[in-house]
């Protein structure tokens, strides 16, 4: 098997044993369920972070590595890998967790998890302008400049900041 096969492979097992665990936990329902989901979704926000956080990053020196160089090829594997093996099963366990646990605490009624989805949106249109860079990458047609890339690595940190201040001080 590739590489790049093994790599898909452990993707997947993590998220099908990740759901194993969260559908044991739902069925068996124990009385500290919410505690437990609330976690992991803290986990998947964090995991997702760290990864749209990193990625743009890479982007940035991926725009001074001449294309097909040793160098440019490296950072084609990492960004695919943080891409595939990480941001994407984290934004996905954030969106399924969360969801669930705004359901489940009646908070759809409330302002502040109206503004909170709203940038959570924001934060996934720019996963997926994230996710187009990185085929762009592969493929060696990026058209963005580095300057360009350092201006997109402090947009998840702001959106950030604004879900933070909505979860915790919840203003409205």
């Amino acid at each position: 098997m590739s590489t790049n096969g093994r790599v898909a492979l452990r993707a997947i097992m993590a998220v099908v044993v990740t759901a194993a665990l969260v559908a044991l936990l739902v069925w068996l329902n124990p009385s500290g369920l919410y505690l437990w989901l609330k976690a992991a979704h803290v986990i998947a926000v964090i995991s997702w972070m760290a990864g749209m956080l990193y990625l743009p990053r890479l982007f940035v020196y991926h725009c001074a590595a001449a294309p097909g160089s040793d160098q440019s090829e490296t950072f084609k594997v990492m960004e695919r890998r943080l891409l595939t093996a990480i941001i994407n099963p984290a934004m996905t366990a954030t969106w399924v967790l969360g969801l669930w646990l705004a359901w489940d605490s009646g908070f759809f009624r409330d302002g502040w998890l109206h503004g909170k989805l709203l940038l959570v949106f924001v934060m996934s249109g720019l996963h997926g302008h994230f996710s187009a860079a990185v085929r762009a990458f592969a493929e060696d047609r990026n058209t963005r400049s580095a300057r360009y890339w350092r201006i997109m690595n402090e947009v998840p940190a702001v959106l950030m900041v604004g879900i933070v201040i909505l979860v915790v001080v919840k203003p409205f």
